[in-house]
């Protein structure tokens, strides 16, 4: 036994060192396949080179998405271990945001990690790159000539996270897989997309009074619920909860001034108001007040799977106070039926993650609708309202920064006019669909009315010729005087799409897989063009 014990430990070096090299040579192979692959090769290799029996059983894909989340769990502890001493009120809240969004971050990666769905991991691994873009833009959208002092003391701006994240979306993508549809369109229940249970569906459907759904707690400001503040009801529900069940929370008529959290520990949240008329949540947040755009919102939500019916989210801040959100979600699976959101500047901050609108009506003047989630937005009303002086209005600013995210904003059998004030004085100000806050924005219009505000040309640059090329901006079958693409932009990433089978790709069924979740919510809505 002695005798044979050395050869056979030659052996064994020599072939440990052949799987080496050959993987090593396999990982530089596919490493050049990725967006940064000098990054990629020095992670996968330098840094973590898989030569154990235990590593080896993982994947490419496997060992991409851990050593992102290493390099995640190190930014946020950099992030948390800051000096604030250098910082003013402005840059702290700024780092508040950071240090959320980077937990959140950690949080998206680990799940990608643990799931078998590379469909779903495509969804939070976009959402972990819409945190880390989000980071970046607290301080330089508020800082301007500043921005560098803050970002220089911001190590992990630095670091090579946001390439390593770009490089486990490009890896991921490569084995994703459409939702399994048996080669057939699936029926809708009562016109729902399937991720929306069939309790969640009748609790959408009922009509207050009448069919009376069964209500967990009631918010009453006159005294005659569990309690007076939708706040109030929020955090007992966090402190008392068990379980993840469907939780529905009736808000009586009222307008209740606060700013109302939801966080991610409140999953499957449902709130019913008593109509977009009647129930008002309303706020005043804003970036010219002190605010980052990401916490100005007077209402937020960060738990999966929440659901609004029947009630208004309002920014009353006005024009003149700019960025101020109304709601902004980064719920998974999140279902909006009959609300109504009303601001200015970035009145709906559609921030991450799959959500579905239906029924909704939208009011606002720049950036209205904007965000990086994959959104959709059926049979709503879009309302223009009057801007400042010297104004130019613009209906989305979609955030796509990395052509593999699965995002973009689709507006379906919508219609997009000019709201009471801007009416009477609308030929004073010009109004566009779009225009591409980041490099890869992209934003579709399908069997849409489009009033005679929207002008000719359609879209509107950012700044110059960024994001032309690359943006990915469609207009399908449209209809109304604004509708007229003759005088329409010249970009190259500008479509004026002409196939079926181009547009089905922006359609709940193709686009939000949205058949898989929706019916769960009982959200109507129509899964083809």
């Amino acid at each position: 036994m002695e005798i044979l014990a050395q050869p056979l430990l030659i052996i064994a070096h020599l072939l440990t060192f052949s799987f080496t090299l050959v993987h090593g040579i396999g990982t530089i192979k596919s490493c050049n396949q990725t967006p940064y692959p000098k990054t990629c090769n020095h992670f996968m290799i330098q840094t973590n080179p898989m030569s154990t029996p235990e590593q080896n059983l993982f994947t490419f894909r496997d060992q991409s998405l851990r050593v992102t989340m290493n390099k995640a769990i190190e930014a946020h502890h950099l992030v948390s271990s800051m000096d604030l001493t250098l910082f003013d009120q402005r840059a702290k809240l700024a780092w508040l945001d950071c240090l959320e969004l980077f937990e959140d971050s950690v949080d998206l990666i680990n799940r990608s990690v643990s799931t078998n769905s590379p469909f779903d991991s495509q969804t939070w691994l976009s959402a972990a790159i819409a945190n880390h873009q989000t980071c970046q833009n607290g301080f330089i959208e508020h800082y301007f000539n500043s921005s560098a002092y803050h970002l220089n003391s911001l190590p992990f701006m630095l670091s090579d996270f946001q390439e390593l994240l770009s490089n486990s979306l490009a890896i991921n993508k490569a084995n994703v897989v459409a939702p399994e549809t048996n080669g057939r369109r699936r029926l809708l229940v009562n016109g729902f997309p399937t991720w929306v249970s069939a309790a969640d569906r009748k609790l959408l459907q009922s009509r207050p009074g009448l069919e009376g759904p069964k209500y967990d707690v009631v918010v009453a400001q006159d005294g005659s619920g569990n309690y007076k503040t939708i706040s109030e009801a929020v955090e007992a529900v966090a402190k008392s909860r068990k379980g993840s069940t469907r939780y529905v929370i009736h808000v009586k008529a009222g307008v209740y001034r606060e700013n109302v959290e939801i966080k991610k520990a409140a999953k499957n949240l449902m709130i019913i108001g008593d109509g977009i008329d009647a129930t008002i949540v309303t706020g005043s947040k804003n970036a010219q007040d002190g605010s980052t755009t990401f916490r100005s919102a007077t209402f937020a939500i960060s738990a999966e799977g929440f659901i609004a019916r029947d009630i208004a989210f309002e920014n009353t801040a006005g024009p003149q106070k700019h960025q101020a959100v109304a709601l902004r979600s980064r719920s998974d699976f999140s279902a909006f039926y009959r609300c109504s959101f009303k601001g200015y500047q970035d009145t709906l901050y559609v921030y991450s993650q799959r959500q579905f609108y239906r029924d909704c009506d939208i009011y606002g003047t720049i950036d209205f609708i904007f965000g990086d989630a994959a959104a959709m937005f059926q049979n709503c009303n879009i309302y223009v309202r009057k801007p400042m002086d010297n104004q130019r209005n613009t209906v989305t600013a979609q955030g796509r920064s990395d052509q593999n995210e699965n995002t973009g904003i689709v507006i379906h059998n919508s219609r997009i006019m000019a709201a009471p004030d801007l009416r009477a004085v609308q030929g004073s100000f010009k109004t566009y669909l779009g225009r591409p806050w980041k490099k890869y924005s992209r934003t579709v219009f399908v069997r849409s009315f489009l009033d005679g505000l929207i002008d000719p040309q359609g879209w509107l640059p950012w700044s110059g010729d960024f994001g032309l090329s690359t943006l990915y901006y469609g207009e399908y079958m449209n209809t109304g005087s604004g509708a007229n693409t003759e005088g329409r932009v010249k970009w190259h990433g500008f479509h004026l799409i002409t196939s079926a089978t181009e547009a089905g790709k922006f359609t709940v069924g193709n686009f939000l897989a949205g058949e898989s979740w929706i019916p769960a919510t009982r959200v109507p809505f129509d899964s083809g063009l």
